[in-house]
């Protein structure tokens, strides 16, 4: 018997309201999450995937429905619950440590309890030696890596992960997801990452959701059966293209059936 969801998402709906009117973000959106998943979101472009992400850090509040996290109601930012978003947001006048240290200021926590940790972390980043470095010294790889870092420091339970790589390059891109799958397979942390690349999710992902275009509601639910650990060649393999092609071709169908006249 399978242990319940340490992340269930229900009915999630979310309407935004403007000057302009109203923006339905969200319709009825479920996904469960089990401990140790790592689960992908995907869709087309302005559909809620960045919404739902932004809802289950309680960084603003659903118009309907329930996201319960490790049993308990969502309702305000929780310790267990880490945050990686788009761009780095590191602060320009602190450097690297002193930024991947800022959290432990906000949670008035002692950051040498963590010592360990953390130098583990910048070890597998292969940060080790930019300590002292500032941001602008520091490429964006190197910044978006010290962002999973500072997420990671205080050790939460979820990890949530909003298009993180989807301002670096190619192949630096491939450096990072190859970086990810190595700490989630030695913290089995639960993720939950948000990607407009249909391959980086099949490549990183136990189960992928599709959304549909906006308002985003449950398309298809896909479970990626690839072997872990995962090499990099995997991505070079006929049924990884499959996978992917199949993927695509669900989020063209939603966008064609969308455009139809009604």
């Amino acid at each position: 018997m399978q242990n319940p969801p340490i992340i269930t998402v229900e009915n999630a709906c979310k309407t935004f309201t403007g000057d302009r009117g109203e923006v339905q973000a969200l319709d009825g959106f479920d996904m469960a999450v089990r401990e140790g998943q790592f689960v992908s979101i995907v869709g087309p472009s302005g559909c809620g995937k960045s919404t739902l992400l932004w809802a289950m850090a309680a960084l603003w509040p659903l118009t309907e429905g329930r996201i319960t996290v490790n049993g308990r109601e969502v309702l305000e930012p929780r310790r267990e619950i880490g945050m990686v978003f788009q761009t780095s947001n590191m602060l320009p006048w602190r450097n690297l440590l002193q930024n991947i240290r800022f959290p432990f200021e906000i949670m008035r926590e002692d950051p040498e309890r963590y010592r360990d940790r953390i130098d583990e972390l910048i070890e597998i980043t292969a940060l080790k030696g930019f300590e002292r470095h500032y941001p602008g010294e520091l490429s964006g790889g190197m910044q978006q890596r010290a962002s999973i870092v500072r997420a990671l420091a205080y050790d939460p339970r979820v990890l949530l992960m909003d298009e993180p790589f989807g301002a670096l390059d190619a192949f630096t891109r491939d450096e990072m997801n190859l970086m990810l799958l190595n700490i989630w397979e030695q913290s089995r942390k639960t993720i939950v990452f948000v990607t407009h690349q249909i391959p980086e999710a099949v490549y990183l992902s136990d189960r992928v959701y599709v959304m549909t275009p906006r308002p985003g509601r449950n398309s298809k639910i896909y479970d990626i059966d690839l072997p872990r650990p995962r090499p990099l060649s995997v991505t070079a393999e006929p049924h990884f293209f499959e996978i992917v092609a199949e993927i695509k071709q669900t989020i063209f169908q939603d966008v064609q059936n969308d455009a139809a006249p009604a």
